[in-house]
């Protein structure tokens, strides 16, 4: 991997060792991730969510249920089943929650628009409110979107005190997500609400993630793995671009959370987090140089591969979706000491390895874990 000339704020294993942890949402694609990488620090994880929505699947092909392959204590459930998640949070006692549980494709959002509220407005509040009466948890860390904001046609990146919002269901889902969380952190947390919870709640809004073991549909990184490699991981096919022109904050998915985890730890401080306005949301994204047209990420991946041709068709009919999206994270380096470290390039690498490993037949959890060791040793110890 290349040197960027940074040195960003490293994770402290001696706090993730042992640290009960509890990840909703841990059978997709950024909960699988994130799993692993707390079991690679010594964390003691559990994991609520509905099963994997695609085959294959990462978590099935990381851990699963198979206890040879992870130590991940999995529930399958609904996030809206207060009583099943009371449940969990009773008998694991976890200490931090992240919770990642969500229909997040912009295009079934416009299928499902009442599942798409119910899971990622609804969910939270009630996440929130077993949170506030389980005694043992002290942090909960709530994954939105970039897609939060409201689209007013500026010419610079979103920074979190711009309005929230959205036209599209899943958009306008994750704009309502950080209204409510905010609405539930000063209904039932303290210091906000007197004699509330002491647990601290915050937020973050991370770019278009990209990395190995996501299988989404509709989904550019997943459809050109499928274009390029075929459903079985052998053959070329055709990658079909809809939007070549849309730009996005493209980042690899260690990126934003190892941000989730930096805010984690320096919640954990309480008063002091507060002081430093880290309990409200943070965005995560890339160097703005990075920020890239889907052409060029379908090229550079499809060219990484080895394999594969690109044909764009346009469809003027499609349902809306925002043309281009920025995002400013100058609040979260200030703030937390977080910065990118992967680039543009990079991102695309570490991506077409992990997919090309998958095809050849590798032992994809120790190729993940690879990769988080990897991106690991790029960061600076704690202060």
């Amino acid at each position: 991997m290349e040197d960027l000339g940074v040195t960003p704020a490293g994770l402290d294993p001696a706090f993730w060792g042992g640290r009960r942890v509890l990840v909703t949402g841990h059978t997709g694609f950024k909960g699988a991730w994130l799993s692993l990488w707390l079991e690679r620090l010594g964390a003691r994880v559990s994991g609520f969510a509905l099963p994997p929505h695609t085959e294959p699947s990462l978590w099935q092909l990381t851990s699963g249920s198979d206890p040879r392959r992870g130590s991940v204590h999995s529930t399958i459930g609904d996030i809206n089943d207060g009583a099943a998640l009371a449940r969990v949070l009773a008998g694991q006692r976890p200490e931090i929650v992240f919770h990642l549980a969500a229909q997040s494709l912009v295009r079934r959002s416009y299928v499902a628009p009442e599942e798409t509220f119910a899971t990622n407005v609804v969910g939270i509040a009630t996440l929130l409110k077993r949170v506030a009466e389980a005694a043992s948890v002290e942090v909960v860390i709530i994954a939105t979107s970039d897609k939060c904001y409201e689209v007013t046609g500026l010419d610079r990146g979103f920074c979190e005190d711009d309005r929230l919002g959205g036209r599209d269901p899943y958009s306008a889902s994750k704009g309502c997500a950080e209204i409510v969380a905010a609405s539930m952190r000063q209904s039932f947390f303290a210091p906000y609400a007197p004699g509330g919870h002491r647990a601290r709640v915050g937020t973050v809004r991370a770019g278009n993630v990209i990395g190995g073991g996501d299988w989404s549909a509709d989904r550019l990184i997943p459809d050109i793995v499928r274009g390029c490699l075929g459903a079985n991981g052998s053959g070329d096919g055709r990658v079909v671009i809809r939007s070549p022109r849309a730009i996005r904050p493209w980042q690899h998915v260690l990126e934003p959370l190892r941000g989730y985890m930096l805010l984690a730890q320096r919640l954990w401080e309480g008063e002091a987090a507060l002081a430093a306005r880290l309990d409200t949301g943070l965005n995560f994204g890339p160097h703005p140089d990075d920020e890239r047209p889907v052409i060029e990420v379908a090229q550079a991946l499809r060219e990484a591969l080895g394999t594969g041709t690109i044909d764009i068709q346009e469809d003027p009919a499609a349902p809306y979706e925002t043309g281009v999206l920025r995002l400013d994270t100058s609040a979260a380096q200030a703030r937390l000491g977080w910065t990118p470290l992967l680039g543009f390039g990079q991102a695309i690498d570490l991506t077409a390895r992990w997919y090309g490993g998958w095809s050849r037949g590798t032992d994809v959890r120790e190729l993940t874990r690879q990769q988080i060791d990897a991106y690991s040793a790029m960061m600076k110890e704690p202060a």
